[in-house]
């Protein structure tokens, strides 16, 4: 199957090895598209020594640090334009575990877009602080009561996209970041009738780096959720 995982960068250099390794190891066959945000720490420097020897390996450099939901578009769009069937997002941090790729394609087989999910049983999360989940658990309830959803992982980034959605979703009408993000796309693929399913995944904390949450994103989720419940057609 013709498959693409979309990764966003900005740092992340120290996991690349390993990330690759076990993506490899759990799903030989797919494309890798990394999205950097002009890293500082030779991120991309990095990732083109690893295209000498893996030519499915692919990036895109950006200038500075552009947003994550705006990296997803721009991998989206660069993903339908070769043809690629299968479309997954995921994090550079080995948080979101190479393993359960095999898992989310299957299930991309019955539905349209699959969510790697902290929140059903057989998922959790490992080495959080007590605000840590609760800020998780809380923006997803406040998301699915606004938004009237019940898929319980909705600020999750670990997904499988088909890409007839992306294809039928506007993408250009598309403009939240962080966790919205990943709210907003869920959103908008539920409101044009696609099917959507959810597979455990365990969510250990990162190993190296720091974590991208910021206030200015969980502030962006409080506004934009009932602003996407009152607009998206």
């Amino acid at each position: 199957m013709n498959s693409l995982v979309i990764i966003p960068t900005y740092n992340e250099k120290e996991n690349l090895t390993e990330l690759l390794t076990q993506i490899f190891q759990a799903l030989d066959h797919t494309h890798l598209l990394f999205i950097d945000d002009g890293s500082p720490d030779g991120t991309a420097d990095q990732i083109k020594t690893f295209q000498k020897q893996y030519p499915q390996i692919h990036l895109i450099e950006r200038p500075k640090k552009m947003g994550l939901g705006s990296a997803y578009l721009t991998g989206f769009k660069w993903a339908l334009q070769k043809n690629y069937d299968f479309i997954f997002e995921m994090d550079a941090d080995l948080s979101h575990q190479p393993k359960y790729l095999p898992t989310l394609l299957e299930a991309a087989q019955t539905y349209d877009l699959v969510l790697g999910s902290r929140y059903v049983p057989g998922g959790g999360v490992e080495n959080w602080n007590f605000f840590r989940k609760l800020l998780s658990l809380g923006g997803s309830l406040y998301a699915r009561l606004w938004l009237g959803l019940d898929y319980r992982d909705l600020t999750g980034g670990f997904k499988c996209f088909n890409a007839r959605v992306l294809k039928t979703i506007d993408l250009d009408a598309v403009h939240s970041e962080g966790y919205c993000f990943q709210i907003e796309l869920t959103y908008r693929t539920h409101k044009k009738g696609f099917q959507i399913g959810e597979v455990p995944i365990v969510f250990p904390e990162r190993r190296h780096g720091k974590s991208k949450i910021s206030r200015k994103i969980v502030l962006e989720a409080l506004w934009k959720v009932p602003y996407l419940r009152l607009f998206t057609k």
